[in-house]
């Protein structure tokens, strides 16, 4: 399926559902839902007001509030010749490990955050989906 709305255009599973909010024309966000229970989101913000340091740096924040034992490091990739900066997450839900990654992506007006969790079980299977997702997001910018 293509996502095309809100100023947003990436491709998802066809048997994933899909969530949007539009903030007011100050940023869009989409989460896809996977089946398992994983999921995918990004958000645009207007880069004049958006900080992608600072919004790594409030979702990691977030997710320690939530999770005591969060180990997060500092990661970067290279997705259709563009640099996406952010953390890799590993946690504890309900006695499960689980992985999230939130990724950033600048351009001349708009920050874009990815982010994405999955309990660990079902994410060696739905991580390359993900990937394969957020490269859709950013070859439809360009």
């Amino acid at each position: 399926m293509r996502f095309h709305r809100l100023g947003l255009t990436f491709d998802y599973p066809d048997n994933w559902s899909v969530d949007m909010t539009d903030g007011d024309g100050r940023h869009a966000a989409v989460t896809v839902y996977a089946p398992g229970g994983g999921f995918w989101s990004v958000s645009a913000h207007a880069a004049g007001g958006a900080d992608p340091d600072a919004l790594i740096d409030a979702v990691v924040t977030e997710m320690q509030a939530e999770y005591a034992e969060l180990d997060s490091e500092a990661a970067t990739e290279e997705v259709q010749g563009r640099t996406l900066r952010g953390n890799d997450m590993n946690f504890y839900c309900l006695d499960l490990t689980n992985t999230a990654r939130i990724r950033t992506l600048v351009t001349t007006d708009t920050v874009y955050v990815v982010f994405c969790q999955a309990e660990d079980r079902e994410w060696d299977d739905i991580a390359p989906v993900f990937q394969a997702m957020t490269t859709s997001l950013v070859r439809g910018l360009d």
